[in-house]
């Protein structure tokens, strides 16, 4: 089954989830401490990352084993 991370989930929501994210949200320059308690799309924009392409690089990372 594929996870579903959408991009109202927080950061945080998304790692305690999903451990193995954790080098996307590096990769993306995503703020992964402080900012862990931002939605998706508010963390991906302060990073200047492109939503949609987080949300895929999250998902293929979250169906891998940590």
């Amino acid at each position: 089954m594929t996870p579903t991370i959408t991009r109202e989930m927080t950061v945080n929501q998304v790692l305690q989830q999903y451990p193995a994210t954790l080098p996307v949200f590096n990769r993306y320059r995503v703020d992964a401490c402080c900012g862990g308690v931002a939605p998706l799309a508010v963390a991906a924009a302060a990073a200047g990352a492109p939503v949609e392409e987080l949300l895929a690089a999250l998902e293929a990372a979250a169906g891998q084993p940590a």
